[in-house]
């Protein structure tokens, strides 16, 4: 490696099930760096076979931040994510000039790499209102309000996502303007480089990875996983695949083998919405999952340049 490179930052980005956090343990590895988790899931503690966090063994020694440092019942926002990782980032920048970023967290990649729209604290009073208002009304009646009180967001906005829709609410609540009064789309500039690496490979190939990986979680007991959290289901941390499902089943809503099923149609469905949206992105240098000689030329030229 050259010196005095500039600082980078390499984000190894794209779908669920792609094999991620093996590329960006290999590429870390040959940096003698460190990897930034960028998972809006696995920043929880207790959620680890769900959502397939890294374990000690996988990591080989490479030092992973924000990897199950919250309770399920803490909030996080992708604004927080921004907020904590580039002071993290600027402290490790003094002694590795080349830092990883992996995950498939779409918001939480955009905050780090061109920021977020500052928007207000929303206090909990307002969350616990809102929250509340959810689970007796549904996602139907928060829609219905949010078309109300912002037409412009809920045009463009996924109505079925309610993160989504609560939070645009509680802005609205609660500073009784626009949610999309807020949103400036600016890119930030950032004092670091940024090379992103973008990993998939052929659907078909993909889609089978994930039915694998969830047969896998369930032989390494999801179910028992999923079984301790029941008491904290309500919470948003586990409103996401892999939990929500067999809360289901808990509640005997569906079989277990419907659950499961459920499970891996809900990981392709989210795969595709990854893939979608990272395709806007001109930025990221596409490589299939074994690439690995590839990605570390492109990465080089990329540092050899901004050096």
């Amino acid at each position: 490696m050259e010196p005095n490179l500039p600082n980078s930052l390499i984000v190894i980005l794209g779908p669920t099930g792609v094999g991620k956090s093996d590329c960006a343990i290999k590429i870390a590895k040959a940096f003698s760096t460190e990897i930034i988790s960028s998972d809006s899931r696995q920043i929880y503690r207790h959620m680890t076979i769900g959502t397939a966090a890294v374990t000690e063994e996988q990591k080989q020694g490479v030092p992973h931040h924000f990897i199950q440092f919250l309770e399920p019942n803490e909030y996080y926002s992708a604004a927080q994510f921004e907020r904590d990782a580039l002071p993290l980032l600027e402290r490790r920048f003094t002694e590795h000039p080349i830092m990883i970023m992996t995950g498939g967290s779409m918001l939480y990649i955009d905050a780090v790499c061109n920021g977020i729209d500052d928007m207000p604290t929303i206090t909990d009073e307002t969350r616990e209102m809102v929250l509340n208002r959810f689970e007796k009304e549904g996602l139907d009646s928060m829609v219905e309000e949010l078309k109300s009180l912002d037409p412009e967001y809920a045009m463009e906005a996924d109505l079925k996502n309610s993160k989504r829709v609560l939070h645009a609410l509680e802005i609205c609540i609660q500073t009784k303007q626009k949610f999309s009064s807020f949103r400036k789309n600016k890119k930030k500039k950032r004092p670091f480089n940024i090379i992103k690496i973008g990993i998939n490979t052929e659907r078909t190939v993909l889609y089978d990875n994930i039915n694998k990986r969830v047969d896998k979680m369930v032989c390494n007991g999801l179910i028992e996983e999923v079984k301790a959290l029941i008491e904290h289901k309500d919470f948003n941390s586990l409103n996401t695949v892999g939990y929500k499902e067999l809360f289901q089943f808990f509640n005997g809503e569906i079989e277990l083998d419907q659950a499961i099923t459920d499970i891996k149609t809900h990981s392709r469905n989210y795969a595709r919405k990854q893939i979608n949206w990272f395709k806007r992105d001109k930025e990221i240098k596409w490589f299939k999952p074994d690439d690995l000689e590839e990605m570390m030329i492109y990465i080089n030229q990329q540092l050899s340049i901004v050096g």
